[in-house]
């Protein structure tokens, strides 16, 4: 099966898992929301990592590619199961085009290295040998003969990290991995789209449990450590902006030791992780007996901007920035064009903000699997600001909104 295909129907596969279509174009209801409560978060099986590697391999050949390299992170974590955290002790992940995978790290990690993730080859070096003979050696075993290897670094790896590579790997030329990792990260496959759902569910259930107990007084810190507590107690890590009247202006400002005082704006941007996977949702509220006209105008406005991104949004025909330009075109027709001052939306799932990127000159088409905040805003500085986000899944036929949408004011 040729890497597009095998791509192709990892999508479909995500649809018949989960991912209901609708009609052209249609923007789904969202689902019955995910439990909230503090149980046992579903646990990947060995499959789905050696499934991963599989459609790695593929890209791998594709691409030209002998070895993947990758210091603990997301990406690892996508691989091997598990991140052991960063630290100056070198671990590594290595994943050959063909042969086992294998992991590098301290002799003390071994145990809890095998024992936690799926990759059974975990070579241990002592505190007092050099650990990147261990690298050099593997290195060498795994090159390609008679010829120069080809190794991918995974993109976020540490300078200085780099530079050792380059010389333990020294018969080999060191490349990007985003173009190689990228494209099997973008499109979510039946087993990660429950646990961001489960994200999604406690993030809004704690915002909206926050927001019932805002009273006049409470700082935006207060409000942030009453956010992050709701999470704790629907099984979650997690937290946010929290944003009062100007501080709201702010695209990323806050939280501070503003007073909330009433008939004023609260905006909260908030999130959280679930078995390593994440949730995005914004939600600006009115906190007084009658919202003021303005900020129903403005509020309506930014609402409209989204609906109209979601209903443009067409599978394998769409471009992620005709997003961007179908709310920027609503919000600048409704007088504040200049007020919309960030991209559209972001796509989501291990990492909070990750590919695909819904902003102009991002002419990626939109493909079933994928999951993405819509996230419109209008942010009029010393006033007040409006932002509301809500996280998407691409299917068959047009896009489901799986968060729950607010009403319009």
């Amino acid at each position: 099966m040729q890497r597009r295909e095998f791509l192709q129907a990892a999508g479909a596969l995500a649809l018949a898992h989960g991912i209901t279509p609708a009609g052209r174009g249609a923007v789904l209801p969202p689902r019955p929301g995910p439990r909230t409560d503090a149980a046992q978060d579903p646990e990947l099986g060995p499959d789905v990592f050696a499934h991963r590697i599989q459609r790695l391999r593929l890209e791998m050949g594709e691409l030209e590619r002998d070895l993947l390299v990758a210091e603990p992170g997301t990406n690892f974590r996508y691989f091997a199961g598990y991140d052991p955290g960063r630290s100056e002790r070198l671990i590594l992940l290595m994943i050959p085009v063909t042969g086992e995978p294998l992991i590098v790290c301290p002799s003390f990690e071994v145990e809890r290295v095998r024992r936690s993730g799926i990759i059974g080859d975990v070579r241990g070096w002592e505190e007092h040998e050099d650990p990147w003979r261990l690298v050099r050696d593997a290195g060498a075993a795994l090159k390609p003969r008679r010829r120069r290897g080809r190794a991918a670094v995974e993109s976020s790896t540490r300078y200085g990290m780099a530079l050792r590579l380059a010389d333990a790997l020294g018969g080999y030329s060191l490349h990007d991995a985003t173009e190689l990792i990228e494209p099997i990260r973008m499109i979510k496959t039946p087993e990660e789209l429950p646990l961001i759902r489960r994200a999604i569910g406690i993030t809004e259930a704690s915002i909206a449990a926050t927001q019932g107990q805002l009273a006049a007084g409470m700082t935006e810190r207060d409000v942030a450590r009453l956010l992050s507590r709701e999470m704790q107690t629907r099984g979650a890590a997690g937290g946010g902006l929290v944003q009062f009247a100007s501080s709201s202006a702010l695209p990323h400002g806050g939280p501070g030791g503003t007073p909330l005082a009433p008939e004023t704006v609260v905006l909260i941007d908030a999130g959280c992780s679930v078995s390593g996977y994440a949730s995005d949702i914004t939600r600006t509220m009115w906190f007084g007996a009658t919202p003021s006209e303005e900020f129903r105008q403005v509020f309506n406005l930014v609402h409209d901007a989204q609906t109209a991104a979601m209903e443009l949004a067409r599978p394998l025909q769409t471009r992620c920035q005709d997003l961007d330009r179908a709310a920027r075109e609503r919000i600048t027709a409704g007088g504040f064009g200049q007020f919309f001052t960030h991209r559209l939306g972001h796509g989501m799932g291990m990492d909070g903000h990750e590919a695909p990127y819904l902003v102009e000159g991002n002419d990626r088409r939109l493909e079933p699997g994928m999951v993405f905040t819509i996230e419109p805003g209008i942010y009029q500085p010393g006033k007040f600001g409006v932002r509301i986000e809500d996280d998407c899944v691409v299917t068959a036929d047009g896009l489901e909104v799986m968060s729950t949408r607010p009403a319009k004011i």
